[in-house]
């Protein structure tokens, strides 16, 4: 048959894959999307927006959604006029995009759920993980599939020997991007402005540019890293770095201004979703592991799981859930700012009013972006290992902690010793943080209830008192999140020594505790 031609020039398209590009966890669809015709996004022109579906929330009809990132989309690429082609001879062009597109994600929640059912019944047709383009017509709104092919980098790795890294030290930053691989690379940088330059690339060099393209394949090879401006985990840089097996840091806007030529350098993409280039040389210790060939463990080990975006290449060790998934480092990384800054908002000064209003870019309200980047961090953490427990430590910031967010200094009291003073029960219960403590609770539910994520479990910190105790589990329960409910189970930290003198009576309002070692024997 004739496949029609989807106006996507009008409209939007992309790149979908039946598995996890980066760790080979197949229980995730991963969609990109970006306005215009998808050559963009394939040639990584563009860093587009990205999207992460879980399979097994889908297939049961929940809200299966668990983490979005928003793309720059600078540029979009349309077909050319008729004068335009008389004249350049080009069929295509590209022209920037409006700043209200590029701040909004270009499919709703609905189109990228209608997409992600179509990969399924893709991936269910061929029995093996997909590699998907598709488009979305301008002119009557649709969604249509373009082609579809087998993945063919992760999903053919097997059992074969990993090699896990890991940076010893840290030094000054010079860029970042989106991660690629789970290596680190080092060298000396070499700019390239033209693909004529290509012979300026020595075997070991870190190969900086603005994007690759097919012809750029025979210098890639010979990188000891790549790093571009431009592109996103789908681009040809990203691809071509997958398949030969090195680092690779895209979309990172300026690195080719920012770093210089001969520079020595470490390409670190071992810590998560964001790619650092490091200055100099750094030592990395180097691990191999075969997966298929570890040994049986007897024991029942649960993970502490800190970063979200490494849940999906730890769930695939042996494990028994997560025993410890910190609240903190969600706040820290994927927010970084004082809960009470984003429910005052827009009632404080014009530059934390403006830091605000950045990194909410893309949600209905900053308050929406503080609790959908919660949502997002557990969902993410709590689908890698579905169906087996994840225990989420509500947020145990100390007020000297807290102060190091966006807008902290303005919020917290200053304290001779932070360890002992507002933080976790206490502060949950205070009415001066109820609000913020909301949306901590409307996040769990959200991803236990809307999400279908039940295997999530609550963990209360430093709960001094049994009165303490049981006003959070009462103030829980009027938040959405009652003991026993939908199999929920709440824990709490056991690290005063009341925890431990009186834990027949802190038990009344929990089903467990979790030794924290490290405040207890302070304490």
């Amino acid at each position: 048959g004739v496949q029609r031609m989807v106006r996507s020039d009008l409209g939007s398209a992309g790149v979908m894959f039946t598995i996890d590009t980066e760790s080979g966890f197949e229980d995730v669809i991963f969609i990109t999307a970006s306005y215009g015709l998808g050559e963009t996004v394939v040639q990584g022109a563009v860093n587009p927006d990205e999207f992460y579906v879980h399979k097994p929330g889908l297939r049961a009809g929940k809200l299966a959604i668990i983490r979005r990132n928003l793309g720059s989309k600078l540029i979009r690429m349309g077909f050319a006029s008729d004068e335009e082609r008389l004249a350049t001879g080009k069929l295509v062009h590209t022209l920037d995009t409006p700043p209200e597109l590029r701040n909004r994600y270009a499919l709703t929640d609905a189109d990228v759920t209608e997409l992600a059912q179509y990969a399924l019944i893709i991936e269910q047709h061929y029995g093996r993980p997909m590699d998907i383009e598709w488009g979305r017509d301008g002119e009557d709104g649709k969604l249509y599939i373009l082609q579809a092919r087998p993945e063919t980098v992760k999903s053919q790795r097997g059992d074969q020997v990993e090699h896990r890294y890991k940076l010893k030290g840290h030094s000054t930053v010079l860029a970042e991007g989106r991660a690629i691989g789970q290596r680190i690379g080092t060298g000396p940088v070499r700019l390239v402005s033209h693909i004529s330059e290509m012979d300026r690339v020595q075997p070991g060099d870190v190969l900086v540019t603005d994007m690759t393209d097919p012809n750029w394949e025979p210098v890639m090879k010979r990188a000891s890293a790549i790093v571009t401006n431009r592109g996103g985990r789908t681009c040809h840089a990203a691809i071509i770095a997958r398949e030969l097996g090195i680092p690779a840091v895209v979309g990172c806007g300026d690195a080719t201004e920012t770093l210089s030529d001969g520079q020595l350098v470490t390409v670190v993409c071992s810590e998560g979703d964001t790619g650092v280039i490091y200055d100099g040389l750094l030592e990395t210790e180097i691990t191999e592991v075969k997966r298929g060939e570890l040994p049986y463990c007897p024991i029942k080990i649960m993970m502490n799981v800190g970063n979200p975006s490494l849940a999906f290449d730890f769930a695939q060790i042996p494990n028994s859930g997560v025993g410890l998934a910190r609240l903190e480092f969600i706040i820290n990384t994927n927010i970084g700012v004082h809960p009470k800054a984003i429910l005052d908002y827009p009632n404080i000064e014009p530059d934390l009013k403006k830091a605000v209003e950045s990194v909410a870019r893309g949600h209905a309200s900053p308050r929406a972006f503080y609790v959908d980047k919660l949502v997002e961090g557990i969902a993410t953490i709590a689908a890698a290992f579905w169906p087996k427990p994840v225990i989420v430590r509500l947020s145990d910031f100390k007020s000297n902690e807290y102060k190091k967010l966006i807008g902290g200094s303005r919020y917290e009291p200053d304290e001779e010793n932070p360890m002992l003073g507002f933080r976790g029960a206490s502060r949950y219960i205070s009415g001066e943080f109820a609000d913020a403590f909301a949306m901590e609770c409307e996040a769990l539910k959200r991803v236990r209830n809307d999400m279908g994520l039940s295997n999530v479990e609550i963990m209360v910190p430093f709960v001094r008192t049994v009165r303490q105790a049981e006003r959070v589990a009462q103030l829980l329960a009027d938040r959405g999140l009652a003991r026993g409910q939908n199999g929920l189970r709440l824990i709490m930290m056991c690290e005063v020594p009341s925890n431990a003198t009186l834990a027949d009576q802190f038990l009344v309002h929990f089903d467990g505790m979790s030794i924290g070692s490290n405040d207890l024997t302070q304490l």
